[in-house]
């Protein structure tokens, strides 16, 4: 066999293996570019229900956990602004604006698809109330104010020279008041001192307890009860328990 008939054989074989001409792939192309413009249109579609759509927008606010608020002026401190989309709701910014409310210690905010905003609040607790000018002010266990109205409120009655938080004979009245057990509290009428180490207790009854510093309070708390029910302080009408180790009835 000659060398021109060996190389055309040669050729012929490495056709034959797949050698030849690359096969062309025009509908491979065709399917990538299908499935980008389907991705492009599911993204577009989701941006546009989430930002553009009336369908997931904020249409009604909801309060839970208020007892002194009204529910309408959480709202309004909320500023939440009806027809916002959801996911522009800034929940951080919503919750600092009610947490300015003087009675709010905390609060939670919420979404609720499609369209509810949850506001969840957690209000100071009033323990006692001062009176100026003839309204009532009450006010929490650190001294932060609470509410306020003309009617006496159902809370022991505060008297001190200053009654703000950053008062220290406020502030030890307060936590007397605070650390008391429940049926003594129940039983208090006002609390008074005119320095820390003074705080003096009246009860609903007419009986004064002279209590002193806010330290020990639980053990002065029992040390009353039990003089309370015993003969001597039955007929007492000032019990002193300023120091626990020497109690003194009057």
């Amino acid at each position: 066999m000659t060398e021109t008939g060996t190389a055309r054989r040669g050729e012929a074989e490495r056709s034959q293996r797949g050698g030849g001409t690359p096969p062309r792939r025009g509908p491979d192309r065709w399917k990538v570019l299908f499935v980008a413009l389907l991705v492009v249109g599911v993204l577009g579609a989701s941006c546009w229900a989430l930002l553009g759509s009336r369908l997931l927008v904020v249409r009604h606010v909801e309060v839970s956990g208020t007892r002194l608020l009204p529910r309408d002026r959480v709202v309004a401190a909320a500023g939440v602004r009806l027809g916002l989309p959801m996911v522009r709701l800034d929940a951080g910014d919503v919750r600092a604006r009610v947490a300015k409310l003087p009675a709010v210690a905390g609060a939670r905010v919420e979404r609720r698809w499609p369209a509810t905003v949850r506001i969840v609040v957690r209000e100071r607790v009033p323990v006692a109330a001062y009176q100026r000018s003839g309204r009532y002010y009450q006010v929490d266990a650190a001294g932060f104010p609470v509410t306020d109205g003309p009617d006496r409120p159902d809370v022991p009655l505060l008297t001190v020279a200053s009654p703000s938080p950053s008062d220290p004979t406020a502030r030890a009245a307060l936590r007397v008041v605070s650390e008391l057990p429940a049926g003594l509290r129940g039983k208090l009428a006002e609390v008074s001192a005119v320095s820390p180490e003074s705080v003096t207790l009246r009860l609903t009854s007419g009986l004064t307890l002279v209590w002193g510093s806010p330290e020990r309070t639980a053990e002065k708390a029992r040390l009353a009860e039990a003089l309370m029910r015993s003969p001597a302080g039955k007929s007492g009408r000032t019990i002193d328990v300023s120091s626990p180790d020497v109690i003194t009835t009057r």
